[in-house]
């Protein structure tokens, strides 16, 4: 026959495991109902990151589309062309940037190529194309200083 003491023991112990199961049980499915969101809004986090480059990279396609289009007809520019046009008309680069309507300084970084013009003074770098130092020179004696 078991010894009493141990029979308690056995029992005491077996209440505690119990208890002790019922107290944790609601933490535990509570852990995993927050592991479980964790684990949703991350998958949702990556996704919006995708979607979000994905916009972006269409955004940066779109604006060169915009500003091709706004050009016209696939005007072209060449900083050595500029600086040989403003030669062959015998303008300064302060002549060339008041009939551009730009600062001289543009006209100097363009023909050093260090930047380009933007694609909506590309249609008047294409006029002083087509000038003679003539019609220049008529175009700065019209225009206020």
């Amino acid at each position: 026959m078991p010894n009493i003491a141990s029979v308690l023991k056995a029992e005491i112990s077996r209440v505690a495991r119990k208890d002790a199961r019922a107290e944790t049980q609601p933490l535990k499915k509570a852990s995993s109902q927050h592991r479980s969101d964790i684990a949703a809004l991350k998958r949702r986090v990556l996704a919006l990151e995708k979607q979000l480059s994905r916009v972006l990279r269409s955004g940066r396609k779109a604006a060169p589309e915009e500003a091709k289009e706004g050009a016209g007809s696939g005007l072209r520019f060449s900083a050595k062309g500029l600086a040989a046009q403003r030669r062959r008309l015998g303008l300064t680069a302060a002549a060339t940037a008041r009939l551009l309507n730009v600062s001289v300084q543009s006209v100097y970084k363009w023909e050093d190529g260090k930047t380009r013009p933007r694609a909506s003074q590309l249609p008047a770098i294409a006029k002083l194309r087509k000038m003679g130092k003539l019609e220049a020179a008529k175009i700065l004696d019209g225009l206020p200083e």
